[in-house]
């Protein structure tokens, strides 16, 4: 005859699994450098107010905004100037101009995850905007724009002010 290990209650065992389940308390956040006004030393993140982000970061999010806007309209002008693949084109190039309009709305509320987005569509927008360049007609001026809002939009968020405001720490 065998005998069965004995078993807790289970009123016993949840104690221990509510216990192992519950995350452990954050600590802290260090006080950032504040600096003294008129020593010309830069603060850090903590000299941004809360409400307000800096004109750099505002900036960037204007611009991916813009990008993304002119990619949802061409996404629906070929949705309904095209024929049956030019509808299915045109769903997925809207479905692009997601990248670029969330990219701004987060970079717009200062989120730290809205800055590579936004790099990967101002990288994705040169070679279009070179292409566009080279091209004859009519497109040639919209390259122009296209690249000279890219390479704002690289500034603007590679910035060290941009970079401090989303609290991406820098590297030496």
């Amino acid at each position: 005859m065998s005998q069965t290990p004995k078993r807790r209650p289970a009123a016993a065992r949840k104690p221990a699994r509510a216990a192992a389940r519950k995350p452990a308390p954050l600590a802290e956040p260090a006080a950032a450098p504040v600096a003294e006004p008129g020593s010309g030393q830069v603060a850090g993140p903590a000299a941004v107010p809360a409400g307000r982000p800096p004109l750099r970061l505002t900036l960037a999010a204007a611009v991916a905004g813009l990008e993304g806007l002119a990619v949802a309209a061409w996404g629906v002008t070929m949705f309904f100037t095209g024929g049956d693949r030019a509808v299915l084109a045109g769903l997925l190039v809207l479905l692009l101009a997601a990248l670029p309009l969330g990219a701004a709305y987060g970079l717009r509320k200062a989120r730290s995850w809205s800055r590579g987005p936004a790099l990967i569509m101002q990288l994705l927008c040169l070679p279009i905007a070179w292409t566009m360049l080279k091209s004859d007609g009519g497109v040639v001026a919209g390259g122009a724009v296209l690249g000279a809002l890219a390479l704002a939009g690289l500034f603007l968020l590679v910035h060290p002010a941009t970079t401090d405001a989303l609290g991406i720490r820098r590297t030496a």
